[in-house]
């Protein structure tokens, strides 16, 4: 059974990430959404708030489940039984990134592959970063991101 883990802030959910999932889990047995506490990022929205938007906008995919996380990915790869690390990659300027994660968690977590995932194209500019600032000032995120995800920003807007 191939089971891979695709960790993430997701700060939040955008359709790239859906997209991305969506593709995965037509390709493994089993997708674990992964969403990482992050503090050092200072995440705009809590990390319970996080899972359950990921659950609601994946929630049509029956072999994925969302789980919150606060280790090293290694450890939770192990845990979790994964044979695959999951990341998406949107331009060229991600790789570098993504390739030094890569070798690490080769390091780390040697019973696991890395592997990458584009997004389709006309999402390939999305990011949950401009998602947030879209958001605060006010924009209309509706075509980036879960009908759930837009309330939940335009929500945490309104109690500033």
């Amino acid at each position: 059974m191939n089971t891979a883990i695709y960790p993430g802030t997701f700060d939040p959910i955008t359709n790239g990430h859906s997209d991305l999932v969506g593709r995965a889990s037509r390709l493994f047995d089993r997708v674990v959404v992964a969403v990482a506490a992050s503090p050092k990022k200072k995440p705009l929205l809590s990390l319970d708030e996080r899972v359950e938007l990921a659950k609601t906008a994946l929630s049509h995919l029956p072999n994925v489940e969302v789980i919150g996380f606060d280790c090293l990915l290694a450890n939770l790869v192990r845990d979790q039984q994964a044979n695959i690390i999951l990341r998406g990659l949107r331009a060229v300027s991600d790789f570098e990134y993504e390739f030094q994660l890569a070798n690490m968690n080769r390091k780390l977590a040697p019973q696991a592959e890395s592997l990458f995932l584009t997004p389709a194209e006309h999402l390939s500019y999305i990011s949950s970063t401009l998602i947030r600032e879209i958001a605060a000032l006010g924009g209309d995120v509706d075509q980036f991101v879960h009908p759930a995800v837009a309330s939940a920003l335009k929500q945490h807007q309104s109690q500033k």
